[in-house]
């Protein structure tokens, strides 16, 4: 490992100076369109998130209008995103900073990690992003970051010993722009070398979608918002997926809360 310098500090912002990324989220210090898009971004890719972002802000354009919203119309505009758990935590952060936190968003990480969805990283990043509060994290781009610089012949790397390094060069001054800087300097890495997140003992493999339970989840999801009320044979005939499994994932919906069931039919709540 490296010795923590300047001049990794000097790097990391001449490249965000020359290439730095003009993200629509990105000019905004409004505490909800920050939420909005942590939580979108949370395992999405930026071109994935772009044109759902402000989709979503001119729909539901504060947390009240998020609170007030049913989960139907919610999941119609993040329809595209996936991992649909995510817009069900964000419209119960919506209504939890309305009803218990008089409709500002917390301004602690104790207080962010305790939304629904909202883990360390998350809670980190709006402290940066919302309020300009410097707290470590890391996230994958910023990961390939610290493995190439500090720990270029190191396998099976643990997040517990980059984590000191994030905090000592970290710009306590500006860390609003210091994370935004890191992340695209690791996107940029990673599109030219082979990535090195590959060498963290926390790299996995993403699962094949193709046939996946997540691909069906959310095939009944798109299915219940065109036509509610839709029973479990019809949805295993729509989604294409066997009978069994379509109950077993309807019964797990109805769990989460995201469904309703009477009398064999099924509507989003």
């Amino acid at each position: 490992m490296r010795e923590v310098s300047s001049a990794f500090s000097e790097q990391v912002w001449e490249y965000y100076a020359e290439h730095g990324r003009d993200l629509p989220w990105r000019r905004t210090q409004d505490p909800y369109g920050v939420v909005v898009s942590e939580i979108m971004l949370q395992q999405t890719q930026v071109s994935r998130v772009l044109p759902k972002w402000q989709e979503f802000i001119d729909e539901f354009c504060d947390f009240d209008a998020l609170a007030a919203a049913s989960l139907e119309d919610v999941l119609r505009v993040w329809s595209g995103l996936g991992y649909n758990r995510r817009a069900q935590s964000l419209k119960r952060i919506a209504e939890i900073v309305l009803h218990e936190h008089g409709g500002r968003l917390p301004q602690t990480l104790d207080g962010l990690t305790g939304l629904p969805g909202i883990g360390h990283a998350t809670a980190a990043q709006i402290l940066a992003f919302a309020f300009d509060t410097g707290v470590p994290f890391i996230e994958t781009n910023i990961r390939a970051v610290y493995l190439h610089h500090y720990f270029e012949d190191a396998e099976d790397v643990p997040d517990s010993v980059i984590l000191p390094i994030v905090e000592a060069t970290m710009d306590a001054q500006d860390p609003r722009q210091w994370f935004y800087a890191l992340m695209d300097y690791g996107t940029d890495l990673k599109k030219r070398l082979p990535n090195p997140s590959r060498r963290s003992k926390h790299h996995v493999k993403q699962s094949r979608f193709e046939g996946s339970t997540r691909q069906l989840r959310g095939h009944i999801l798109r299915a219940l918002i065109q036509t509610p009320g839709l029973r479990a044979p019809v949805l295993a005939e729509t989604t294409g997926f066997e009978p069994g499994r379509v109950a077993g994932v309807l019964d797990a919906l109805v769990a989460e809360g995201f469904l309703l069931e009477s009398d064999g039919a099924y509507r989003i709540l």
